[in-house]
């Protein structure tokens, strides 16, 4: 059979740009304001965090990360659309951070001022900012998921990031599959143990809706009996202190 080198080469260029638009897209703009320069906290993120060009560094590698390795969302299609995050440091009263509006991070200037906890202030705001950023591109069920299913699949980000504090719940703490950030980080790290890559096929299962019934069509067991086993398997280790984080 003849060989057609020039059609050979239009075949492998056009089929290269076609998988080229699938697997890659651009990232999303991302808009960093500091709204407390004046405030102990914003003089802080500047002089100790790195101020917005460290920002803008870490969440490009956390936004690639989460699409690669945590929510494993390969193609455009896969993924929440959006185009910019917005992050704001600012005097805000409660908790560390909040993500609002699908695309918006607050971070709690007087956090960073008087954080004084085990971690420097640097590593704790990356960390913050790999839970806060999940929420900006997880799924939810459109708001039927769990809140504390919510909460734990972005505590679920920093556990596999090797981000999370001293603090953070043990294998086997807590009374309740969703009771959120670490300890339904804890329960998801587990149900990956059983399911490769189960948390990210829970996750893409909760574009449109959220069921009970998914850990038992991934696992083959109703959800309560995962976590019966899974307090079964550690049982007799110590409990620790939750983080609890913005939502």
């Amino acid at each position: 059979m003849a060989s057609h080198p020039f059609l050979l080469c239009t075949f492998l260029l056009t089929f290269s740009i076609s998988f080229d638009a699938t697997i890659a897209a651009p990232l999303p703009k991302y808009v960093i304001l500091n709204d407390a320069v004046q405030h102990g906290g914003g003089i802080k993120f500047e002089k100790i965090i790195g101020g917005i060009p460290y920002t803008k560094n870490i969440m490009g590698k956390i936004n690639t990360y989460l699409w690669s390795t945590i929510l494993k969302q390969n193609t455009p299609a896969d993924r929440k659309p959006v185009d910019t995050v917005e992050v704001f440091i600012s005097v805000h009263g409660g908790g560390e951070a909040v993500t609002w509006g699908n695309n918006k991070i607050n971070v709690s200037a007087i956090y960073l001022r008087d954080y004084a906890g085990p971690m420097d202030l640097k590593w704790e705001f990356t960390s913050l900012m790999h839970h806060e950023m999940t929420h900006v591109f997880q799924w939810n069920g459109e708001g039927k998921c769990p809140i504390g299913l919510v909460e734990g699949i972005a505590d679920y980000t920093i556990l596999k990031a090797n981000l999370y504090p001293p603090l953070f719940a043990k294998r086997g703490t807590g009374d309740k599959w969703d009771q959120g950030y670490d300890f339904t980080a804890r329960f998801l790290e587990y149900c990956d143990g059983l399911v490769p890559d189960f948390t990210s096929k829970l996750n893409n299962m909760m574009r449109k809706t959220f069921d009970v019934s998914f850990f038992k069509n991934l696992t083959g067991k109703p959800v309560e009996q995962l976590w019966k086993e899974y307090k079964a398997k550690y049982a007799g280790k110590p409990a620790a202190a939750i983080r609890k984080l913005g939502t």
